[in-house]
């Protein structure tokens, strides 16, 4: 099936609609929106998702290459299995919804704010999360190799598997619970004071 190539969808409504093994090279998706959208297994190279909004859409097992999301807003969404190579992000918004076994590794998402995401083993290597947001996610199983969370707010988020030494974390802000966590993976032994 041929690529959709060049395509102009500024502003068009995506709602009900899905897209299966599609390849979508230098679509305009800008100021797009979509309520129960569903791509599966589609191939996005050089498209403009800027000041998009998706609602309760899936994005399953995807591939984004060198697209942008400047301003863009996840709702609800499952992203599941996707993969995002050389992306600009820009201020992202991401609530809720299952990004679970997704390849963010390398992405500068400064700007971005994740809130209530399921990120189960999603690779966030060399990930740039400095001064960002990660509120209350699921990260379990998640791969930190090499992030940078300097500033991050983290409070709620699983660290579970967070190494604080292959992690740059000066200034994240977490829990208590959480302090106690990365203090017990650096093999301290955390105890009340009565002990």
């Amino acid at each position: 099936m041929p690529p959709i190539s060049g395509e102009d969808w500024y502003a068009r409504d995506l709602s009900g609609e899905r897209f299966e093994n599609e390849q979508l090279l230098d679509v305009d998706l800008t100021e797009s929106r979509g309520q129960g959208a569903v791509f599966d297994s589609c191939t996005f190279r050089g498209v403009r998702f800027n000041v998009s909004e998706y609602t309760d859409s899936a994005f399953l097992s995807c591939t984004f290459v060198r697209c942008s999301f400047f301003d863009a807003r996840f709702t609800g969404c499952k992203l599941t299995g996707s993969t995002f190579d050389g992306c600009d992000w820009g201020p992202v918004r991401v609530e809720r919804g299952d990004w679970s076994f997704v390849t963010l590794a390398g992405a500068d998402l400064r700007s971005a704010t994740f809130s209530g995401v399921r990120m189960r083993e999603a690779d966030l290597s060399r990930v740039r999360l400095d001064d960002a947001s990660l509120r209350g996610c699921d990260t379990s199983g998640a791969s930190w190799r090499g992030a940078n969370v300097s500033g991050c707010d983290l409070r709620g988020s699983d660290l579970s598997t967070l190494d604080p030494v292959g992690a740059q974390l000066r200034g994240a802000r977490i829990t208590i619970d959480q302090a106690v966590q990365l203090a017990e993976a650096l093999g301290l032994d955390v105890r009340p004071d009565a002990d």
